[in-house]
């Protein structure tokens, strides 16, 4: 009988890697460095490492259901992909060649995507049919799963809420090339632009004028402890992020929403604030909407990856 998975996390500088029982525990983990350079192949890399990882456990291939990958990319629904610019690929057939180097069977998602199914599947939607999670880091990353399955879309664009747009009076582009997308005022980098952009543009006074280098955390804490300006830029933030949640919401109408990456590390102030607004926003029972935090941090992508090729 099959009892273990191999779930591989593919970034731009590592890849992590996590060996699972099928009933979602995870028993090892570890990472290798994602060695871009053209005519290596990261995928013969996992496939190795997973092989050492066999041995080392006294395992075959027969224990294995297969290996799941997430990748920093939209996937095509035949496990291919167009390009994944961090990992120097142009179109490539990741599925058909992870399985031709490992000899297991192989699903593969996009990474923000595998990291929303962690969380449903062992993290903090974990007893949810239909979650999503939203990852607020240097950008802003989402996943949307709708009866347990990942909602990816006709492109692989599924779950890109990080580019929906809140603004559109914004005169700065987005990385994405277009203006006004949340990622630009919810993500870390995005919160830190606007606050020192408001910092400019006013005369309040606020801790953050004596602060160098300002970031994301500095405005956060700065708020905790009761900063008038940076209040208000929490207030700014919450309902920017609320209001892309909310329109989300009239589409799928998820049981719960997961807020992850480095700035909800500030907490309940964040989750608090944007269920106040959210509330604000949606109608009827979409106001049961549980809004909360990530719960398996870096780990989210091995567990999705991982539920990938259990499902």
């Amino acid at each position: 009988m099959k009892k273990y998975a191999f779930g591989a996390d593919i970034g731009g500088t590592t890849v992590k890697l996590g060996m699972f029982t099928v009933k979602g525990e995870l028993l090892n983990k570890w990472e290798i460095p994602t060695v871009v350079e053209e005519e290596h192949s990261i995928l013969d890399d996992v496939a190795a490492s997973c092989r050492h990882k066999m041995h080392e456990m006294n395992l075959g291939l027969e224990d294995f259901i297969g290996i799941g990958v997430g990748v920093p990319g939209p996937v095509r629904k035949d496990g291919s992909v167009d390009m994944c610019v961090n990992l120097g690929w142009g179109e490539k057939q990741v599925k058909e060649e992870m399985e031709a180097a490992l000899g297991l069977p192989a699903a593969i998602a996009n990474d923000a995507n595998v990291a929303a199914l962690g969380e449903t599947w062992q993290g903090g939607g974990k007893g949810y049919d239909d979650v999503v999670m939203i990852t607020l880091g240097t950008g802003v990353g989402g996943g949307i799963i709708v009866g347990g399955k990942i909602v990816s879309g006709a492109h692989g664009y599924g779950g890109e809420i990080g580019h929906i747009l809140i603004n559109p009076h914004e005169t700065e582009y987005c990385n994405c090339g277009k203006k006004g997308c949340l990622e630009q005022y919810a993500s870390a980098s995005g919160i830190v632009r606007v606050t020192k952009k408001v910092l400019a543009e006013s005369e309040e006074d606020s801790v953050l004028r004596k602060t160098d280098c300002i970031t994301a955390k500095d405005v956060l804490d700065a708020a905790k402890f009761g900063d008038a300006f940076a209040g208000k830029i929490l207030e700014r933030f919450t309902e920017d992020l609320a209001r892309a949640l909310s329109y989300i919401s009239c589409v799928t109408d998820p049981e719960v929403i997961v807020i992850g990456g480095g700035v909800s590390k500030a907490g309940n102030i964040i989750t608090d604030k944007v269920k106040d607004y959210f509330d604000g926003f949606v109608f009827g029972k979409q106001k049961n909407t549980r809004i909360t935090l990530a719960t398996l941090g870096n780990d989210a992508g091995i567990y999705g990856c991982a539920k990938l090729i259990i499902s």
